[in-house]
């Protein structure tokens, strides 16, 4: 009886196209998450028990989504206002922090919901992360947030770190916020922070900028619809032009370093675009990184991409300090 030679299996690799597919597939249950938090769509869901909804959501996604492998999570409360520190637990730089601001659109977001970025940046960066609850429209308007942004600030300041030892950071309405705290400190008189790091930040309530329309149909997160219904419900009628609602039109002369980041395919890409023309038309050093193909806060979800672009932000701050 003959022997035979025993088949060799033929291993295929999956094409680009199915790894796409099963990439998508993979992250279509925290796509829906987001979209639902994000995509208020009319000002009858800024009423408070949708609003409640749609915070507890946010709540809960933080929790299964953070990657707190590593990291410590101690929550306390700065005055009046919940605080939780983020820290790698297997040391971390003492001397630095970052001031991480959330999103949420003015009218939802929490520290459950900071834990996703919060620890992503601590890992990053090996500093510690400072979020932040604050006050939320409409119950809490404008001008309730930038104050509480001031309360957490100055509670690092309390804490020694100096001004130049703080990065902030925000995401969407948070990069606004981020923006609105050094407009206030530079008005003020008083030292800016090191450096700014900005994930789609939303930097023009107005809405003027050509992405609003021409990436419409491309942004799977938001709506126009839904920057109308929370900035109506957090500007009130107060003038929309105003650098403390729209940074983007404020005075950016000595603003510090600055990285954004934005999706290619999300229609608050013109805010930052617009947003580095008129820092660097200031003088002040800023790098735009316009991620082909990406949505809104896309370093949020669990993907390579995700953790390239968080990777980048690691290379900035160390590129910052030496």
């Amino acid at each position: 009886m003959e022997e035979q030679t025993p088949r060799r299996m033929k291993l295929t690799r999956p094409t680009l196209e199915q790894r796409e597919a099963a990439e998508k597939h993979r992250l279509a249950p925290m796509m829906r998450a987001l979209k639902a938090i994000h995509t208020a769509a009319s000002p009858q869901t800024m009423a408070p028990e949708d609003l409640e909804h749609q915070r507890k959501g946010q709540e809960l996604l933080g929790r299964l989504a953070a990657p707190m492998a590593g990291m410590s999570w101690e929550p306390f409360e700065i005055g009046p206002m919940n605080a939780a520190w983020v820290r790698p637990t297997r040391g971390y730089d003492r001397r630095r922090a970052i001031l991480y601001c959330h999103g949420g659109g003015y009218t939802s977001g929490n520290l459950g919901y900071s834990r996703i970025l919060a620890s992503k940046l601590a890992h990053v960066t090996g500093y510690p992360v400072l979020a932040f609850e604050y006050r939320l429209a409409p119950e809490h308007p404008f001008p309730a947030a930038p104050q509480d942004a001031m309360r957490a600030w100055d509670y690092l300041m309390h804490l020694g770190f100096g001004a130049r030892d703080v990065t902030v950071a925000g995401d969407s309405a948070g990069g606004n916020l981020a923006l609105v705290l050094t407009h206030q400190l530079k008005a003020a008189g008083r030292r800016l922070p090191a450096r700014l790091i900005l994930f789609s930040p939303w930097t023009d309530m107005t809405a003027s900028g050509k992405s609003y329309r021409e990436k419409a149909a491309l942004d799977p997160m938001l709506t126009l619809d839904y920057i109308k219904a929370v900035r109506g419900v957090y500007a009130l009628d107060n003038d929309l032009s105003s650098p403390l609602l729209s940074p983007l039109f404020g005075s950016f002369e000595f603003f510090p370093p600055t990285l954004i980041q934005v999706g290619s395919s999300e229609i608050l890409l013109s805010d930052s675009i617009r947003l580095r023309d008129r820092m660097l038309q200031a003088g002040v050093s800023c790098k735009l990184e316009v991620w082909a193909e990406m949505w809104h806060v896309f370093q949020m979800f669990p993907m390579k991409r995700a953790t390239e672009a968080m990777e980048s932000v690691g290379r900035f701050l160390l590129e910052q300090i030496y």
